[in-house]
């Protein structure tokens, strides 16, 4: 059996008013009560315009205190009014899905709860991302992983393929408590990445023009230059392929000897 309360979450995109999506404001401006999960101020009055009671989620955010403490505060925060029986609307930049963890845990806990609860996605860095610097990721792959992720596991990179990596003004903290770490760390993904890719291999710094007078940011250095880029926890590291694809000689001699065999020519 539902219960009278409900959770949805929606992503409002990038870019101040050019991206949100007409169900994603519908939501927004009927729901009982809005969460934002904003980081610019600008952004949070326009969507406060939307709806008579919209509350922030920022001053969750404390110095030293855990990320992770944060986002559990967040999901709290939510179903609080989800349980009080109200519709509530959580609006967070881009794709409420990508690089928020607190939209997912708390529409899982909402729906083991008895409560609706879905999501509506939204327009995202990456989609961004693929328009200003003008590459299709199915030409030649893409791969995705958050800085300090891939820093603290090892991966079977593909230097045939792009490899982005998200939030790179954080690389290597552990501590989840800080929005920065600095040269000293990025250097050390440098190191990381260098087990791949030369030093002179050319990266692009990234980052999404949050409104519409604002140009996206593009830096384009050297991978040895990268720990002393200006580089935020908004910034997104790519690195262009630094070989050509290697083919499968063998697969494709497999898949040849297929095509001969089910083509109409030799069936008939």
């Amino acid at each position: 059996m539902k219960q009278s309360g409900s959770l949805v979450c929606v992503g409002i995109g990038m870019t101040l008013g050019s991206h949100l999506t007409p169900l994603a404001r519908d939501h927004i401006e009927n729901a009982d009560v809005v969460f934002t999960g904003l980081s610019d101020g600008i952004v949070e009055m326009w969507i406060a315009g939307m709806n008579a009671d919209v509350r922030s989620l920022q001053s969750l955010y404390q110095e030293g205190k855990s990320r992770m403490e944060t986002y559990r505060d967040m999901v709290e925060t939510l179903l609080t009014e989800v349980r009080a029986g109200k519709r509530v609307c959580a609006a967070f930049y881009g794709h409420p899905g990508v690089f928020a963890w607190p939209t997912h845990k708390a529409i899982e806990i909402a729906r083991s709860e008895g409560y609706s609860a879905h999501m509506e996605p939204g327009v995202s860095a990456a989609d961004c991302m693929y328009a200003d610097l003008g590459f299709d990721p199915g030409k030649y792959g893409c791969q995705h992983y958050e800085a300090s992720q891939f820093m603290f596991n090892r991966r079977r990179v593909d230097t045939g393929a792009y490899l982005i990596l998200w939030q790179v003004g954080l690389s290597g903290d552990q501590s989840l408590a800080r929005f920065s770490t600095g040269a000293a760390y990025r250097q050390v993904l440098v190191d990381v990445l260098n087990r791949d890719y030369p030093l002179t291999h050319e990266v692009i710094l990234y980052q999404a023009a949050t409104l519409p007078t604002f140009r996206p940011t593009i830096v384009r250095v050297p991978l040895a230059e990268l720990p002393d880029a200006e580089a935020d926890m908004h910034y997104t590291l790519v690195i262009p392929p630094a070989q050509s694809l290697q083919p499968d000689h063998h697969i494709r001699d497999r898949l040849s000897a297929l095509d001969r065999k089910f083509t109409p020519a030799a069936q008939s």
